[in-house]
């Protein structure tokens, strides 16, 4: 049986998610107030900026948030920001409880909000669906912990494994409704990734447009900068969105770009390509925090070799093409299954005629 902080909680991670895509660059929060076992007020990080999980909850529940109950997913902030601690507004209300779903590994808090409260009187605790909580914010973990973006690498491939035919076709592989979950991953994403081969093959948008969402930045990894000035995301407006990521130094070949508002980023060199893990790291001092990473197979293929994807998530399609079709990662040279990349806490649901596979590889790099 469920226990009450758990039901509380598990309805402020409801609430919290209603903020993915739009917190950047803080976490998205929920927050529950209980008392004499009836919610009095709710609340959740609405952007950036703007007034907290808990102060939205605080407002709702007026006085009656005295000698309540908090669940909030995260710890109280204890710092000044763009907003005032809400550790000290908890304490102004003279709240009876607070219970966070896991502490804030933020250096400017880190338990200080906790201990705010505690010095207070306030009765605290910390851990109540601790796991959910943290999934729901791991591009601000990751980032917190590492200066490094949250990669996840989504693909749609046939059963057999192929995410494009012999010729290089593949629209459309996925059904509509996965295309609508890929869309909603793109508008929660600060940004967006694809070499240049899939720009020059497909000429794709990379913006939001099945569901309501901002557009996230465009990144492409182009090592030779061999991307034509004529496609999509150098056009208009959409140029001002788009990093071209090169080994190309030379001013003069920037200047094709740079003259439409396009960033050039230019990256240490590795065998000839952009290395990856440097690319990784400017993106993270750029703020970047959740990477979405969409082909194609070669620069997928090294950054899962490289251990530089967090998470994948794969619609398999209904459909075969067969052996000649394009693999999603490009890596060679395993020769036998105790070499192969394992993945761990797989997830799958079905998303109209898909199957949708949520992973998490074991090989992970080890940061600088």
């Amino acid at each position: 049986m469920i226990s009450t902080d758990a039901k509380y909680m598990k309805r402020a991670l409801m609430l919290a998610k209603k903020g993915l895509g739009k917190t950047f660059p803080n976490p998205a929060v929920g927050c529950v107030i209980v008392k004499n076992g009836t919610i009095i007020g709710e609340g959740w990080h609405k952007k950036a900026g703007g007034h907290h999980a808990e102060v939205h909850a605080l407002e709702m529940a007026g006085d009656g948030a005295r000698g309540a109950d908090v669940y909030v997913t995260l710890e109280p902030c204890s710092h000044t920001g763009k907003t005032p601690p809400c550790s000290k507004t908890l304490i102004r209300a003279g709240v009876k409880r607070v219970v966070a779903g896991m502490s804030d590994p933020n250096p400017e808090v880190n338990g200080g909000g906790l201990k705010d409260l505690k010095q207070a009187g306030i009765e605290t605790s910390c851990g109540i669906l601790e796991e959910e909580c943290r999934a729901i914010n791991r591009p601000f973990l990751k980032f917190i912990s590492t200066g490094q973006p949250y990669v996840t690498y989504k693909c749609a491939m046939t059963l057999d494994g192929k995410i494009a035919s012999v010729t290089g076709e593949s629209r459309w592989i996925s059904c509509e409704a996965s295309r609508k979950i890929v869309h909603r991953m793109r508008a929660e994403s600060n940004a967006i990734m694809v070499g240049v081969d899939t720009i020059i093959a497909d000429n794709p948008q990379l913006t939001v447009r099945h569901v309501k969402g901002r557009n996230p930045l465009r990144i492409i990894v182009d090592s030779r900068l061999r991307t034509p000035e004529s496609v999509a995301v150098l056009s208009g407006i959409m140029a001002h969105g788009t990093i071209i990521a090169t080994t190309e130094e030379n001013p003069k070949v920037h200047a094709r770009y740079l003259k439409s508002g396009t960033t050039v980023l230019v990256c240490k060199s590795k065998d000839g390509k952009v290395d990856l893990h440097d690319l990784w790291n400017k993106l993270g001092k750029l703020g970047i925090h959740s990477l979405l990473l969409e082909g194609g197979s070669r620069l997928a293929g090294e950054a899962l070799n490289e251990g530089l994807i967090d998470e994948c998530v794969f619609f398999y399609a209904p459909k075969v093409v067969g052996s000649d079709g394009f693999s999603p990662f490009a890596i060679t040279g395993t020769v036998d299954m105790a070499h192969s990349i394992m993945f761990r806490d797989l997830s799958m649901r079905r998303v109209g005629t898909d199957i949708m596979v949520t992973a998490h590889p074991e090989r992970q790099c080890s940061l600088d």
